[in-house]
């Protein structure tokens, strides 16, 4: 099996930051693209950033030049400092792998299990 397990999540004012890790373990045999969703209440699940195994990353118009997004590929960990915090960034965040379990099957996607960011104005 694969899980993925976020924290760092918590209360912060606006303009503050906060670093969110995903730790990914299990049978891994190769992760390909990682990102950062979120979904606010009542809100559908959106993308916030994401990044290839070779660094290539996206992120949302919302969260450009205040997000970054990050991997470890030794630790399979992806990271998502957050700068300039917004009370619109308040959300559950999720992560999302694309994770092979071995060189044969298929990739699939896993999610944790989402961490909340509140930001206070």
């Amino acid at each position: 099996q694969v899980q993925l397990v976020e924290s760092g999540g918590g209360l912060v004012q606006a303009g503050g930051s906060l670093r969110l890790s995903c730790a990914a373990s299990g049978s891994i045999f190769r992760i390909n693209a990682m990102g950062w969703y979120r979904q606010a209440p009542g809100k559908q699940r959106e993308l916030v950033a994401a990044i290839t195994s070779g660094g290539s990353t996206n992120y949302a118009d919302s969260v450009k030049g205040r997000f970054t997004i990050s991997r470890d590929n030794a630790k399979n960990t992806v990271y998502l400092q957050m700068n300039s915090l917004k009370p619109e960034d308040t959300a559950v965040y999720y992560c999302n792998g694309e994770v092979m379990r071995n060189a044969i099957m298929a990739p699939r996607h896993y999610w944790g299990q989402g961490t909340q960011v509140t930001v206070s104005s």
